[in-house]
């Protein structure tokens, strides 16, 4: 589970086996991946559709070589195999919205079970909201992630 960068982080542990395999796991050890309000699943399509003003800090984190930033995308390791289940959540972000879209569709491709979730919150300010938010059991991603991972976990 992660939020913006850690979604990124998260998404990728879920879909691109050779982090798990160099701590010794397996998709087999994961039984899901919760990726919350990310923009840079795709991060090729990310650096030359989103905002401009984040551009500088995609270079510094993915370099400006195409093979590199697929190779650091998980929508590009999507095609399987992947953890078992993702629940994607974003709010109302034009950038994180399309890249969670995309992010779903292409690991429903790949033969993971996801769930995806739109939140109100606008912008910047509800990015920053479901992360301050979730967890707390007025907020309504809150019993969405509790109802996922009841039946994730099977308790």
């Amino acid at each position: 589970m992660g939020h913006s960068a850690g979604a990124h982080l998260s998404a990728l542990v879920g879909s691109d086996p050779q982090y798990l395999r160099g701590a010794g796991l397996g998709f087999d050890d994961l039984s899901g991946v919760i990726p919350i309000d990310g923009a840079a699943y795709d991060v090729p399509a990310q650096m030359s559709e989103g905002a401009k003003i984040m551009n500088d800090t995609y270079v510094q984190a993915f370099g400006t070589d195409p093979a590199r930033q697929k190779a650091l995308s998980p929508y590009w390791h999507a095609q399987g195999p992947n953890a078992p289940a993702f629940l994607i959540l974003h709010v109302d972000r034009e950038d994180g919205k399309r890249q969670s879209e995309a992010l779903a569709s292409a690991l429903r491709k790949g033969g993971s079970k996801v769930q995806l979730n739109a939140f109100e919150g606008k912008g910047m300010q509800g990015h920053a909201e479901i992360n301050r938010k979730l967890g707390d059991l007025t907020y309504p991603a809150t019993p969405v992630v509790d109802a996922w991972l009841k039946e994730v976990f099977g308790r």
